[in-house]
């Protein structure tokens, strides 16, 4: 691993890489003064770059957005860049991990829908083959190209078969998980079809260690990457940790750290999350969260016994992201270590908002083989041989204060907690709309490299905006404020143009027809205007229509109600739900 720092922004004048163009980068770098220890002709201005995507993570889940959860190391990478208070995601994990290798709507990508509930009407579409596609272009393989070391740990989710894997797009080296999810102990599966979860270190398949926690290993494996690096070129390292997905897992040493906490309950929780919001001005002082379903039991309707079952699966949730937060510490300490931490861009995302749903509510079949493969007693809760999600009253409060989570298109689904720290970066606290797909093209411009699309070849050109302007001040916003933004999974829609947010849900989550909000004085999504400003959902019907023509998807109003993601639930086995559309 180099020790010697490349030339930072101190060596430019005082003007960071991040605010330069490639043209104004060559000047710079040519009349900038000689510095006290003169940079050789091979080092790279250009930053590392280290891309932290989580899995299932909602929107008030790290102490600097408002919870009780200590991630001070996160907290502090927080402080130092622009925290992203209306960063949006797909409502759904490979939707979400398309868009941000292409830069391009998931439909366009080839994840139209999840590969694991694809619906007979979509077989076969183009857009909805199940795994990034051959037409759009992943942005590594662009920053390989322009002579970055490449590298990826964890969750790839984007296809299983030779061809298909970060080898074949553009990673150097490469340690994944191809499912979407996985025991975070051993090699275990997480649906009853594919009980052993499938790896791949450097595209060859392989078996995990018999020693293995998934955090861990991940902060483990991406740390040999890049001290492996010998050279003076900047790396890209792609850290897509499966915490905090569900099995709720972590180490003993992490069990008790949050015990007793959660026994107030999910109300409790939830108002003081609040509070702290309002306090740290993450959320303003007149925002008030959305309200429940009305679907599942309030805390005081529960029994002793399965208060104290909730209470730890809540515990056990917690004790995945402090050891997440841990293992972000080991990074950064060993980047400051080496002098790479004052030129590397961090960027944090989580995929989604927080999950609602059970392994257990995909099918009577997972539930069947959940229940006789795993000890799910409350003194073995998130242990090895354990099995267990926390369900949607507490991924209500991981989603504070928004409406929903995972798997639906309102905010508690697609708002995730989100920031960009490095050098350049201004520190502040923003609310300006930024998309999953916009980091590809910030991605290239920082590693000065082209699009193909810009060169006239027939692929999707990129439909983000790179953020550079606006990470370092230059620019208050990302997108223009007539920006149409739109997107769709499992039948559910969301489009964004300015203030106002159309959006379509099956029932009971929604009306079952569309709804409009201004989600300036209404983020929450409670007041529904479509019946007093019909001229604008008009408008916003339009918009949803010419989304629907660029980007090939597939959608009637039908397709929310039949898949069982988000309409089934039997997380309290006394009060099952099942809101599917019956044929």
């Amino acid at each position: 691993m180099k020790i010697a720092k490349r030339l930072l922004p101190a060596l430019l004048g005082g003007v960071s890489i991040l605010s330069l163009s490639p043209v104004a980068l060559q000047a710079q770098t040519a009349s900038a003064p000689t510095p006290l220890t003169a940079p050789t002709p091979q080092r790279d201005a250009r930053p590392n770059i280290v891309l932290i995507v989580v899995d299932d993570m909602g929107f008030s889940d790290l102490s600097a957005f408002g919870s009780e959860i200590a991630t001070p190391n996160l907290d502090a990478l927080v402080a130092s860049g622009v925290q992203l208070t209306n960063f949006h995601a797909s409502p759904a994990c490979s939707p979400t991990r398309a868009m941000l290798m292409s830069g391009v709507d998931n439909h366009l990508a080839g994840l139209g829908t999840m590969a694991e509930v694809i619906a007979p009407e979509q077989v076969g579409v183009p857009g909805y083959e199940g795994v990034l596609n051959d037409r759009v272009v992943p942005f590594p393989a662009l920053l390989q190209k322009a002579g970055y070391h490449t590298f990826m740990v964890g969750k790839w989710h984007l296809g299983m078969k030779d061809g298909q894997s970060p080898q074949a797009r553009g990673f150097d080296h490469s340690f994944v998980l191809l499912n979407g999810g996985a025991d975070h102990f051993t090699q275990g599966g997480t649906i009853f079809a594919a009980p052993k979860a499938s790896y791949r270190d450097d595209g060859v398949m392989v078996d995990l260690p018999e020693t293995f926690f998934s955090t861990d290993y991940y902060t483990d494996r991406i740390l040999q990457n890049i001290d492996g690096v010998t050279d003076d070129k900047p790396f890209f390292a792609y850290i897509a940790y499966t915490a905090p997905h569900w099995p709720l897992q972590a180490p003993d040493a992490y069990l008790s750290r949050y015990r007793g906490v959660y026994d107030v309950g999910y109300e409790a929780i939830l108002d003081q999350r609040i509070e702290r919001m309002k306090a740290r001005g993450v959320i303003a002082q007149d925002v008030t969260p959305a309200p429940a379903p009305g679907v599942w039991p309030e805390w005081d309707a529960l029994s002793a016994e399965e208060k104290a079952k909730e209470a730890r699966r809540m515990e056990i949730y917690a004790a995945m992201i402090a050891n997440l937060d841990d293992n972000v510490g080991r990074l950064v300490a060993e980047l400051k270590r080496t002098g790479e931490y004052d030129n590397t861009l961090f960027v944090f995302f989580s995929d989604n908002g927080a999950e609602g749903s059970d392994a257990e509510d995909i099918s009577d079949r997972n539930r069947e083989w959940i229940q006789a493969n795993f000890d799910n007693s409350l003194d073995n809760m998130g242990r090895r041989g354990s099995f267990i999600g926390y369900g949607p009253n507490w991924a209500r409060v991981s989603s504070a204060p928004f409406r929903m989570f995972k798997a639906f298109s309102y905010e508690g689904g697609t708002r995730t907690p989100a920031f960009v720290a490095g050098p350049g970066v201004r520190p502040s606290l923003s609310d300006a709309y930024v998309d999953v797909k916009d980091w590809a093209p910030t991605f290239l411009q920082l590693a000065q490299a082209r699009h193909p699309a810009e060169d006239g070849a027939e692929v999707p050109a990129l439909q983000g905006r790179s953020t550079v302007s606006f990470l370092t001040g230059a620019a208050d916003q990302v997108h223009p404020a007539d920006a149409v933004q739109c997107l769709e999974l499992f039948g559910r829609v969301a489009v964004r143009q300015g203030d106002y947010k159309l959006t379509y849900s099956n029932a009971p989550w929604g009306s079952g027809d569309w709804e409009l909000y201004d989600m300036r004085r209404d983020p929450t999504e409670t007041n529904d205007l479509s019946r007093a400003e019909p001229q604008r959902l008009a408008t916003m019907k339009t918009a949803w229509e010419g989304c629907q023509r660029d980007n090939n998807i597939l959608w009637t109003p039908a397709i929310a109600g039949k898949n069982a993601y988000g309409n089934t639930s039997v997380h309290f086995p006394e009060r099952q739900i099942d809101f599917r559309t019956q044929e």
